[in-house]
């Protein structure tokens, strides 16, 4: 056994590896300008890759968007979608007839299962004030048993995700599973958060400086990383860490987590590996070589449902607040002045 519980360090660029059951996780950090009329960055886009921009120029990136920032229209098969989104806000429409807009602490949780086609637009609602926009999206993978399940997505509001503070100077947001008796809100049904074999938890962990806590232990068996991606000074378990590192830790004991500098934030991701084989091209995420072609041929032959929106980059009219509109009509309203800031 090792001295002491840190397994592995590794160096986090734009895409973090995932341990199973996650495939990977991206973290944007964008330092819009403000917004014009369409919404889009206000000034010349001269100098950047239209339709392919992840140059990070001036601070930010359009990403495939060519008027407003985002990803439009595009396909996923066989897992999930974790979108976590710190400041800004996200418009997100797909093949179902679905749409919303969330941000400033809401998560959307959508589960591809057998085929979506979504877009996720970063909508530049200030028009005399700049638009930052961060978010983590993360890629979790379904289960054989849930690769072809009905896509569905479910919003977790910031008003409803539960903040603790188990230590002076820490605050946990519990977006998965459960610290100090504290409950996330549910997943979607057939997510392997929502197995009782998953072990699952998602947590944003703050330290303010000079702060300590111990990283209660989980169960045996389960893959835990520790992914600090703000601060500068840190020690877990008595190995000191630099900012833009995954920690991956032994997950069944306490792990004591000090903050030695500035202001730290740590992106916890822990959930028992599904195990199964992992076949992925693009956005699509199966078991097999041939479930991978057969997804291919299904996209190609149906579109995924086709799409209702008179454009491939919706977005929503900039006086809209935070709201879910689901496939079933079911509709949720939220007050902008409520979202975290």
């Amino acid at each position: 056994m090792a001295d002491n519980a840190v397994l592995e360090i590794v160096e986090l660029g734009f895409q973090w590896p995932g341990l199973d059951p996650f495939i990977m996780t991206m973290h944007h950090i964008d330092e819009y300008p403000e917004g014009n009329e369409a919404q889009g960055p206000v000034g010349s886009l001269e100098g950047r890759q239209i339709g392919s921009d992840f140059a990070g120029k001036d601070g930010w990136s359009m990403y495939h968007g060519d008027v407003v920032p985002g990803f439009p229209q595009h396909p996923h098969r066989g897992f999930e979608t974790v979108t976590v989104v710190r400041r800004g806000y996200v418009d997100h429409s797909d093949s179902l007839g679905a749409t919303a807009r969330y941000g400033g602490g809401d998560v959307q949780w959508l589960t591809t299962g057998s085929g979506v086609q979504h877009a996720e637009m970063f909508p530049l609602i200030h028009d005399h004030e700049a638009n930052t926009m961060e978010l983590f999206q993360i890629w979790l993978n379904l289960p054989p048993e849930s690769k072809m399940v009905p896509a569905y997505f479910r919003m977790l509001w910031s008003e409803e995700i539960p903040t603790i503070e188990p230590a002076p100077g820490i605050s946990v947001d519990i977006i998965a599973g459960t610290v100090d008796g504290h409950d996330a809100p549910e997943a979607t049904p057939d997510s392997w958060a929502s197995s009782e074999h998953g072990d699952m938890a998602i947590w944003l962990v703050r330290l303010e400086p000079g702060a300590s806590w111990n990283l209660p232990a989980a169960l045996s068996g389960v893959n835990r990383m520790l992914h600090f991606f703000q601060g500068n000074d840190v020690s877990v378990d008595g190995v000191d860490v630099g900012s833009g590192a995954g920690v991956r830790v032994v997950p069944d004991v306490d792990i004591p987590i000090v903050n030695n500098g500035e202001p730290a934030e740590f992106l916890l991701l822990q959930g028992r590996p599904i195990g199964a084989p992992v076949f992925q091209l693009g956005p699509f995420v199966m078991n097999t070589p041939e479930e991978l072609q057969q997804a291919f041929d299904d996209y190609r032959a149906t579109g995924f449902g086709g799409w209702p929106w008179s454009r491939r980059d919706p977005v929503h009219a900039r006086t809209e607040g935070r709201f879910a509109l689901h496939a079933d009509g079911q509709v949720e309203h939220r007050d902008m002045q409520q979202a975290q800031t």
